[in-house]
């Protein structure tokens, strides 16, 4: 079993910035593949990143969120990070952590965390 427990969330102006944390904790090692996704109210839940914690150069974006999200892992910590730029009102969702052996990495789930995007 795998538990994530996800943090940094919070309530941001427009244009501002926010980091996301995800802690693992279990069966860590055989987690190849992190990543979050996110969903906002009414609407299904979307991919935004990934990345190999063995090779931190394989990430993998969302078109719209290239540039702007920077998906990152310090595995001494197994720990995976989301800084999030230029932040806009669409980006308002709850954020969730996931992890799994392949991609894509969504075998596990942490319990989210609330970004809010004021305009």
């Amino acid at each position: 079993q795998v538990q994530l427990v996800e943090s940094g969330g919070g309530l941001v102006q427009a244009g501002g910035s926010l980091r996301l944390s995800c802690v693992a904790s279990g069966r860590t090692f055989s987690m190849s593949f992190m990543g979050w996704f996110r969903q906002a109210p009414g609407k299904e839940r979307e991919f935004v990143a990934s990345i190999n914690r063995w090779n931190g150069d394989k990430t993998y974006y969302q078109d719209s969120m290239k540039g702007r999200f920077t998906i990152s892992t310090d595995n001494a910590k197994n720990t995976v990070y989301l800084q999030m730029n230029s932040l806009k009102p669409e980006d308002t969702a709850v954020y969730y952590c996931a992890a799994a052996p392949t991609l894509p990495p969504d075998d596990y789930w942490g319990q989210g965390t609330q970004v809010t995007v004021s305009s």
